[in-house]
């Protein structure tokens, strides 16, 4: 909805498509439980109600059986798999809108990857107010809430217990903080990526053995929808030109 709102009354066809091939992503590979944020949970829902369907539709009844040799599910219906602080992490900018890697201004997000120093300028230059200690859960001061929801994320702390210590401080004291616990959560992962980098033939092995460990899955799934659909896949001609 809201890149629908910045895109006016252009809203390009890839925009409203988007949710079938994300639910299409999930439903290839047979996923279980699927990571999304709050606002990600409506297309989901849609992954589930699409796989429902066609289970519903196609993987029932002696005809299922017929063509397929069983009736169970082509696909799995996934759950999500939400944090309920950091469900929906919203803009340094602008403590309305979620943070978002396609946002124009890279001040606007905390990137996994962003230096020690690009994470203290960040923050240091997120959006607040002129009111004097912090908050949570107030509207009217939702940049508040944002940092505090980063600062229980980066602590592992919850909001409550962080709030008793924070809640009379300014934002001077209150910024550097989030900061240093953002640069500590994120510290494994820059030094993580660092070290596999230095490795490139070993990344690649790695990439490359994922990759067909996903393309197993996914063509199986694939083959699995075509019978259910009663479409002859193309191992099956082959096997049928090879016994004439």
């Amino acid at each position: 909805k809201e890149k629908a709102r910045k895109q006016g009354e252009n809203v390009s066809v890839g925009l409203l498509d988007y949710p079938v091939l994300m639910a299409s992503d999930i439903l290839l590979y047979q996923a279980d439980l699927v990571p999304v944020g709050e606002d990600q949970r409506q297309h989901l829902e849609l992954t589930r109600d699409i796989a429902r369907r066609f289970n519903d539709q196609y993987c029932k009844g002696n005809q299922a059986k017929k063509l397929r040799g069983t009736s169970r599910p082509v696909f799995k219906e996934p759950e999500a798999l939400l944090s309920k602080t950091t469900a929906r992490i919203m803009s340094l900018q602008d403590g309305t809108n979620k943070m978002s890697k396609s946002a124009t201004s890279d001040l606007s997000r905390i990137n996994l990857l962003d230096t020690a120093d690009e994470i203290s300028e960040k923050i240091k230059r997120c959006k607040t107010d002129s009111l004097l200690g912090i908050e949570y859960g107030n509207k009217e001061r939702p940049e508040a809430t944002n940092l505090l929801n980063i600062y229980s994320a980066a602590t592992d702390r919850p909001v409550e217990e962080l709030l008793n210590e924070v809640q009379d401080l300014s934002w001077g004291q209150f910024k550097p903080l989030v900061a240093d616990a953002m640069v500590e959560k994120l510290k494994p992962i820059r030094e993580k990526y660092d070290e596999v980098t230095k490795e490139p033939e070993i990344l690649g092995s790695v990439l490359e053995d994922g990759a067909n460990a996903a393309n197993e899955i996914a063509s199986a799934t694939s083959t699995w929808a075509k019978q259910a659909m009663g479409f002859t896949t193309l191992a099956e001609i082959t096997q049928k030109t090879v016994k004439a």
